[in-house]
């Protein structure tokens, strides 16, 4: 029985083993199997973590994918952290195992020289740890980048930079591909927020800690605070470890680290963190996902079992973009299809190197076209490799705190944003209020301003000029007992009220620049030269900001009034001509206005020769008549009556004119007699040139080159220290060796004009320039911040005191209004004379029209005797008699005839009984200018 069971149970067993072998024979004949290979370094972490996760990718994918036709058999290289073995286990891949796809290399180097083999075989290469930026994937086609480039992460550090308003940085990096590939990019989106690098600090990747500590000292030199490290764990730690130990990691300084650091924070143990407290970082940002979570469960077990020895290894994004990348090359083998996946192997030649002797894929344009075009939801987030390339464009920033990197913040294309679901729905904003609350170096929670005014300890010397005149601006006493100077004046209290407005102290001294004479060490140039060669840290003082001299340093924001102008004497020009009277008016007005009093009194008299008697007589009498009622419009003491309408019309309009012009040539009179008659005795700078007159200048300035491309003979530039030596200088005058005008700067002039305002006067042209300014070395941080604490002093009273302090309050003439009154023209009158002519004119034809059309009968016989010149003369005629229709002539007519009868009168009731009566209270009298006309009613009859 025993024996039955036993056969029975062998028979079963057979049967299924039949069974089972059947379908691993169905499955191989369905399933096609595509080599592809990996090229990793074995020894390190990264090689290892990216082999364990692209394996688990494959299982993963394929488990969820079981359906799948095609299936990858992974062959893998050990490329020994050399370029020489990376290139030669790429080489053996693709001409002795002919794999279709290779994942790796693991470094950038390692992955330039596979690169071109991928393209001579037209084998796609996936690197997912290489991230420099020279590897270009339009460059070389078969070439995949997934992975996040270096480059793309300077805009987010950039960000960071400008959200504090660090205006320098020093980028800290590996002397190798990984460290300076990055620095064009770094520079030059650096310099698109305006923010200098003014040192570079390079690190071998095989530097002592000595060789450490010497660059860094270099750095604790410099007045800048904020440090970029580009560089990967090992060197990176060494560098904050020696940082830590020579003070750098205290509160006042900026350590930004790249994801080059960031993304491998796992290497780094507890000792590390503790030197990097307070240190910035830009991060690969990974969604968190429950996927993930269990991924990195799973991976850990996994690798704990492969790597016994390796003790709480984190995965790390390098990880990820394996899995990713394995994935995606999965998806796409399988859109290629059941192909054959064979090489092409042309025609070898017997002396060929291996170089040249392996195939072409046939498979490799469809599977690049096919990587090309997956997408898909990974690990890392949105995997995508368009144009070759890893498309990614978001990072975290964190906060180094305790053991780990504290979340502060995410930058997007849209700028800095505390929260991603808000990030992509505002406008570009780089402002420091959208990241959580930051802890700094030396556990500050106040953020440092990025640079020392003195690195060292050292208190600023600031230059000042030494002069021996202009007090107001600079004086420096020295006391030859105690060799010790005293600084005072304007541009000093300036600066000390300036300094003192700053958000933070600065320690400095006055050094004065003088010789061991006591004069002045040079030209203002070569003051502003010694900030160029470090003797001076800044200088402070009268200096004009000009252009040859930023080239030197920058200047602040000025704190005078700008420009150049020219100072020469006034002169009295208060005429004691016996002719002053004729001045008010120019030549052209007085003969014009003459023309107009006889032109009116014309057209007056013809208007009124033919009504009025005062207008009638012999020739002399009614010339001069023309010309006394004219003229006495001018005083307005003409007596004689106008009795035509158009004739008071025109002398209306005459009156007005006449008003308005005694009216201005009494004003214009008076002015030139009492009020304002200094006038400068040069106006045009071309005058002074022509005449070969001296000019003056103030000692130092560089006011002496303006001259001189004004042209000006320097035999006649005088030179001069203080006003009191200019007004010297003006009293000799040209002839007598001094000069005839000064060219100066606004400060200065103001100065000059407060003391002899009396006797000179600023003219035109005003040459622009940009005021006085301090000096400070190229690039200095202070710049910004001393011009911005000027607009704060200039908006406080602080300012008004200090000018009250140094310059006299003294109530002068303003120079721009002192000009004597000049001679009224005609062109300021012409419209009254057109309004006066037109009238004039019209009234006349009115008055012609109407009399020629009245008398238009003996014009009308002369033609028809056909003697036109006798019917002229017969009009004229006519004219020079009297009007006896007039009503002014019938208005005399009827008052004599009534004086006549009036007498007659009187005689019949003299002799009359009824002369004793009273008279009839019809009858009255009409008074009218001084004559009397009688009309009587029809009451007591006529005694005839």
């Amino acid at each position: 029985m025993m024996r039955e069971i036993s056969t029975f149970s062998l028979l079963f067993f057979l049967s299924l083993r039949i069974i089972f072998l059947s379908e691993i024979c169905m499955a191989q004949n369905t399933t096609i199997l595509v080599n592809v290979g990996v090229v990793l370094d074995m020894d390190t972490l990264v090689g290892k973590m990216s082999l364990s996760c692209i394996s688990m990718a494959l299982s993963d994918f394929y488990a969820s994918h079981s359906y799948y036709k095609t299936r990858l058999i992974l062959n893998t290289r050990d490329s020994k952290r050399d370029v020489v073995a990376a290139a030669a286990a790429a080489l053996d891949l693709i001409k002795t195992v002919e794999a279709q796809a290779i994942l790796g290399p693991e470094t950038s180097t390692q992955t330039k020289f596979v690169a071109d083999l991928g393209d001579k075989a037209q084998v796609p290469i996936i690197t997912f740890s290489a991230t420099s930026p020279s590897l270009s994937p339009s460059q070389n086609q078969y070439l995949f980048q997934a992975t996040q480039n270096d480059s793309s992460q300077v805009k987010a550090i950039c960000s960071l930079i400008q959200s504090f308003g660090w205006r320098e940085a020093v980028p800290i990096y590996v002397d190798n591909e990984h460290g300076y590939e990055i620095i064009p990019y770094l520079t030059d989106a650096l310099q698109e927020i305006d923010t200098r690098i003014p040192y570079r600090s390079v690190i071998s990747t095989s530097a002592t800690d000595d060789q450490i500590v010497i660059e860094l000292q270099k750095l604790m030199t410099m007045q800048t605070r904020v440090f970029i490290v580009h560089m990967l764990p090992p060197l990176g730690s060494r560098l904050f470890a020696k940082a830590k130990d020579y003070g750098m990691m205290r509160e006042g300084y900026v350590w930004i680290i790249t994801n080059g650091m960031t993304n491998l924070l796992g290497e780094l143990d507890f000792t590390d963190f503790e030197s990097m407290q307070g240190v910035l970082g830009v991060k690969t940002y990974v969604p968190r996902t429950k996927t993930l979570s269990d991924f990195n469960i799973r991976w850990k077990t996994k690798f704990q079992q492969e790597n016994p020895t390796i003790l709480d290894a984190q995965l790390n994004i390098f990880g990820l973009w394996a899995y990713d990348a394995t994935t995606a090359l999965a998806m796409a083998i399988e859109k290629v299809g059941t192909t054959n996946f064979r090489f092409h192997k042309g025609s070898v030649s017997g002396n060929s190197t291996d170089l040249e002797n392996f195939g072409i894929s046939q498979t490799g344009p469809k599977l690049r076209h096919a990587l090309l075009n997956t997408s898909f939801r990974g690990l890392s987030g949105n995997y995508s490799l368009t144009r070759g390339e890893l498309q990614s464009s978001t990072f975290q920033i964190i906060n180094m705190i305790g053991s780990g990197g504290r979340e502060i913040g995410y930058w997007t294309p849209h700028g800095l944003a505390q929260d991603l679901q808000v990030a992509n729905y505002i406008m570009y904003n780089t402002s420091r209020v959208n990241l959580k609350p930051i802890i700094w170096p030396g556990e500050s929670i106040k953020f440092p301003k990025g640079w020392e005014v003195s690195p060292n300890g050292k208190r600023l010397k600031i230059g000042v000029p030494v002069k021996n005149g202009f007090d107001e601006f600079v004086k420096v006493t020295t006391d030859s007992t105690t060799n010790t100077s005293t600084f005072t004046g304007y541009c000093i209290d300036v600066f000390k009220a300036v300094v003192e407005a700053l958000p933070y102290s600065i320690s400095y001294d006055f050094v004065p620049f003088m010789k061991l004479d006591g004069e002045m060490a040079g030209s203002y140039d070569d003051l502003v030269y010694q900030v160029y060669i470090k003797n001076f840290d800044a200088v402070v003082g009268d200096i004009t900001i000009i252009a040859n001299r930023s080239f030197y340093v920058d200047f602040t924001l000025p704190y005078t009034e700008s420009g150049v102008s020219m100072i020469v004497p006034i002169k009295d020009n208060k005429s004691k001509s016996a002719w002053v009277f004729l001045k008010p008016l120019t030549w052209d007005l007085w003969v014009t206005t003459g023309c107009f009093f006889i032109f009116i009194g014309f057209i007056v008299w013809v208007l009124e020769h033919r009504i009025n008697e005062d207008f009638r007589g012999p020739p002399l009498y009614q010339i001069g008549m023309v010309f006394w009622f004219s003229f006495s419009t001018m005083v307005f003491a003409n007596r004689e009556k106008v009795m035509s309408n158009l004739a008071r019309f025109v002398v209306i309009i005459w009156v007005f004119v006449v008003l308005i012009l005694t009216s201005s040539y009494t004003a214009s009179l008076t002015s030139m007699l009492t009020v304002e008659q200094l006038q400068p005795t040069v106006t045009d700078v071309n005058e002074l040139i022509k005449k070969g007159e001296n000019v003056g200048y103030l000692e130092g300035s560089f006011v002496l080159g303006l001259l001189k491309k004004l042209n000006f003979d320097e035999s006649k530039l005088k030179v001069y220290k203080s006003p009191q030596e200019c007004d010297e200088a003006f009293s000799k005058g040209t002839t007598k060796g001094g000069i005839a005008a000064a060219f100066d700067e606004m400060p200065y002039i103001k100065v000059l004009l407060s003391k002899y305002c009396s006797k000179y006067t600023m003219v035109q042209p005003m040459y622009k320039t940009n005021g006085f300014g301090f000096g400070f070395p190229k690039g200095s941080p202070l710049v910004a911040d001393i011009s911005r604490a000027i607009l704060n002093v200039f908006e406080t009273e602080k300012m008004d005191k200090i000018e009250k302090a140094w310059f006299e309050q003294k109530a002068c003439p303003d120079s721009s209004t002192t000009v004597s009154s000049n001679s009224l023209s005609l062109d300021s009158f012409w419209g009254l004379f057109l309004i006066a002519g037109t009238t004039s004119i019209v009234a006349l034809i009115i008055f012609l029209v109407t009399f020629l059309h009245e008398h238009k009968h003996i014009l009308m016989r002369s033609s028809s005797e056909n003697s036109i010149w006798k019917g002229i003369i017969l009009v004229a005629r006519k004219f020079d008699k009297k009007d006896l229709s007039s009503h002014t002539f019938r208005k005399s007519e009827l008052r004599e005839r009534k004086d006549f009868d009036g007498a007659d009168t009187m005689d019949a009731v003299g002799a009359s009984p009824l002369s004793n009566f009273p008279r009839s209270p019809l009858s009255f009298s009409y008074h009218t200018e001084g004559n009397s006309i009688s009309l009587e009613g029809h009451g007591t009859p006529s005694p005839e």
